[in-house]
Order: structure tokens, then C-alpha cells, then sequence
């Protein structure tokens, strides 16, 4: 009796892994330690949500250095919509829909055009995410989103 329960409990919980991590689109999305596409089955824990690898040896490479990959591993988490903005990544302000540029092929709103223009200003897509995704700015901008119900 206790193997067909737990034999049932494993099931459910595969089948919820796989319909939790279903529904991440990973079209587009590097690995967070390599310029490699990340894959579905290589993926780690990172706050409240996951960031995925193209193999298991980048996984192992961010389990010892969290802190060296979190800007990248941060833009994940809004790539894959597991994250989204709730606030200017500068200033901690409202954002305005009509001021934002694209950081990554990741459309970022702003409060206003100065903290806009000093993202615009960064050269190329690396600098600007280090000011948008490094932990102090994503902490003020970006939260855990909220799952969708099903209608």
C-alpha cells in the first residue's frame, strides 16, 4: 500500500514539474553561463523561480558562483517571463508605458527619460544590463509574477 501511494505521489509530482516547467519559453534564451541556447532539461532554483543551462556543466559552474552570474541570471528570470517589472529599474519610481527602450531583445519602461538615457547611453547589450538586471536595480524593478488563471 505504501509503494502504490508513493508510486502516486512521484507521478504527481513529475507531472506537475512538467506542466510548471511547460510553461517557460525558452525560444531565444541563452544559458546564463554560456552564449549557448539554454535547454529545458538543465535548470537550477534561483529565486523563486528557475534559470536554465545549455549543459550540466554550466549548471555546476552557477551552483559555486551565484553572485558571479546574477545580472544574467536575473535577465532570465524576466526573459522567460517568470519575472516582470513593477517599477524603474533606476530610480524604484513608476514607470511610464511610453518611455522604455530594449535592453537584449527585453523591452525595460522607465520613469523618465533621464534614467532611460543612462541605459541608452551604456555601450552595447552587456553594459546595459549590468544597470538594469544587477541585484540592487532588479530588486527595486522586477518581482516574482503572478500565475495566470486558467479561464
Amino acid at each position: 500500500m505504501i509503494k502504490k501511494l508513493l508510486s502516486c505521489f512521484a507521478i504527481l509530482l513529475v507531472a506537475g514539474a512538467t506542466v510548471v516547467a511547460g510553461d517557460v519559453d525558452l525560444e531565444g534564451v541563452q544559458c546564463v553561463v554560456a552564449p549557448k541556447a539554454a535547454s529545458e532539461g538543465k535548470s537550477a532554483e534561483y529565486k523563486e523561480g528557475k534559470v536554465y543551462f545549455c549543459c550540466g556543466g554550466c549548471a555546476g559552474k552557477f551552483a559555486a558562483d551565484t553572485k558571479k552570474f546574477a545580472t544574467k541570471a536575473n535577465f532570465q528570470l524576466v526573459a522567460t517571463k517568470q519575472y516582470e517589472q513593477k517599477a524603474c529599474p533606476m530610480s524604484g519610481r513608476d514607470v511610464s508605458a511610453d518611455i522604455n527602450t530594449v535592453v537584449a531583445k527585453t523591452k525595460v519602461a522607465f520613469c523618465c527619460e533621464g534614467c532611460k538615457g543612462s541605459v541608452d547611453k551604456a555601450e552595447g547589450d552587456e553594459a546595459k544590463m549590468k544597470l538594469v538586471f544587477a541585484e540592487k536595480p532588479f530588486a527595486k524593478a522586477f518581482a516574482k509574477a503572478k500565475p495566470k488563471s486558467a479561464q
